[in-house]
């Protein structure tokens, strides 16, 4: 069945926005074989907005551009089938999509059939240029039942931004993940203010139907489609894969996988934070702690609005997973590096329950043995640290 887990791969919007063509696809999918990020889990190849023509055919149908996909879309799929990967696709619940192109609004049933018949297997469907008197949960709904009624198993990642309180409905019409968020751009500021909007959310996340907050673009570096404000750092880069990883949504990478450097593709490929993320039980984190501190006077100069909530906190998740096992992540939102401290008792474990923690840290591998009622970690500025941990009996 789809969707038991998070889907992962990778979309191209992020890098190359309308300048796509069956070239760029084809060499995706080589790179996605040659340098194993399926092997790591990447599984869904996905072309969004551009690919077709201005205007449908005679018959109604939508058409590949001709000069950047000259052997049709059937071709693109089974280019990127025989590699092993599924092929995926983009429309829009509206009369057009973000870019102008025709889309899917009162052809449902017909465009469904047509992606079936050149076997897409996962449907990007956007919500741009709809009509302000249509009714968006039916129109979602419809283009659901036309999926499986095309006769093909299709991913449905529905793509409304959160619109109508998507998180309440979405699972019921059908939907294998929803967007709940507006678009992410390549900056710290972005992703965090997407992934704090979604704090209380993600519980409403899981198999089968995941709150996906948007696509990755750990590894940009401002080259690319979705370039505003500052490049993040590596140590934001790993603020941002973690928090996906942590919250269970969708990994789908959005960076130019030909060229990314080492530390990114390793970072996109560690098998220790994507194993948190397909977690076979999927449970949502909860904040065991969210320490407002005294903001220094240099940082308050330098606080940005309306991002200066962010600056002044200090977040510790615990998650449990399979397994009996839990995962602690502790993130630093200030520029600075800063201790945080954890006591234990706020996730239900004091000291006179004789268990403490026995911990590894995830990104450097070491084993930092076994601690008991608290923990305190100093975490850089815009980083992150993250621990594998096992309940260990210490006695009483």
């Amino acid at each position: 069945m789809l969707a038991q887990k998070p889907p992962m791969g990778w979309n191209s919007w992020n890098t190359f926005g309308k300048e796509i063509d069956e070239d760029l696809i084809f060499r995706i999918a080589d790179i996605m074989i040659e340098k194993e990020y399926k092997n790591a889990g990447y599984e869904y190849l996905i072309i969004d907005d551009c690919w077709a023509l201005k205007t449908r055919d005679e018959y109604g149908n939508l058409v590949p551009d001709p000069q950047k996909f000259p052997h049709g879309m059937k071709a693109v799929a089974d280019y990127i089938h025989k590699k092993g990967l599924k092929f995926g696709m983009y429309s829009c619940a509206g009369v057009l999509t973000c870019a102008g192109y025709p889309s899917s609004y009162d052809h449902e049933f017909e465009d469904a059939k047509q992606f079936a018949e050149w076997e897409v297997d996962y449907l990007k469907y956007d919500y741009c240029n709809f009509p302000k008197n249509a009714d968006c949960i039916n129109r979602y709904h419809t283009m659901s039942m036309a999926l499986k009624a095309s006769g093909r198993e299709i991913l449905f990642a529905a793509c409304n931004w959160g619109s109508h309180d998507a998180w309440n409905w979405m699972r019921s019409i059908g939907a294998h993940t929803y967007r709940s968020t507006g678009d992410i751009f390549d900056n710290f500021h972005s992703f965090m203010n997407i992934f704090q909007s979604q704090m209380e959310h993600l519980s409403q996340s899981g198999p089968y139907c995941f709150n996906d907050i948007d696509m990755l673009t750990v590894g940009m570096y401002n080259k690319g489609n979705v370039a505003i404000g500052k490049p993040c750092t590596d140590g934001e880069y790993r603020m941002q894969f973690s928090l996906w990883c942590l919250a269970g949504v969708p990994l789908i990478m959005g960076a130019d996988i030909r060229h990314i450097n080492p530390e990114m593709e390793q970072l996109l490929k560690n098998k220790d934070l994507i194993a948190i993320n397909q977690d076979i039980e999927c449970r949502p984190p909860y904040l065991v702690g969210n320490r407002s501190v005294v903001v220094p006077e240099k940082d308050k100069e330098n606080a940005v609005e309306p991002l200066r909530k962010i600056k002044n906190k200090l977040y510790t998740f615990i998650k449990h997973l399979s397994n009996n096992e839990f995962v602690i992540a502790y993130y630093n939102l200030f520029e600075e590096e800063r201790d945080i401290n954890f006591i234990f008792a706020d996730a239900g474990i004091p000291y006179s329950s004789g268990y403490g923690f026995s911990m590894k840290d995830i990104f450097s591998g070491e084993e930092i043995g076994v601690k008991r009622d608290y923990h305190i970690v100093t975490v850089p500025g815009h980083d992150c640290k993250l621990y594998k941990c096992r309940l260990v009996y210490c006695g009483k």
